[in-house]
């Protein structure tokens, strides 16, 4: 993912924890990028729950933690 794009996406992020940015997608769910490693990535649901993923457990379970946590940011 080129510099650029991933700029792009911290800006319009909602909020970003320890590298990783929360933003909404056109279907109002949740997008998680790990910034510094882009081919991890998550999609949840507004209650948290996972619908896909390119992170291994142990990440997943940290994002999901730090959204629920956090999700009071998230605005529709």
């Amino acid at each position: 993912m080129p510099q650029d794009e991933i700029e792009k996406i911290a800006a319009e992020a909602k909020f970003i924890i320890a590298g990783y940015s929360f933003s909404l997608n056109e279907e109002n769910q949740i997008r998680v990028l790990n910034l510094e490693n882009p081919t991890e990535a998550a999609v949840l649901t507004k209650d948290g729950d996972l619908l896909e993923t390119t992170m291994d457990d142990a990440k997943l379970a940290l994002v999901q933690s730090y959204y629920l946590k956090n999700k009071e940011f998230i605005e529709e």
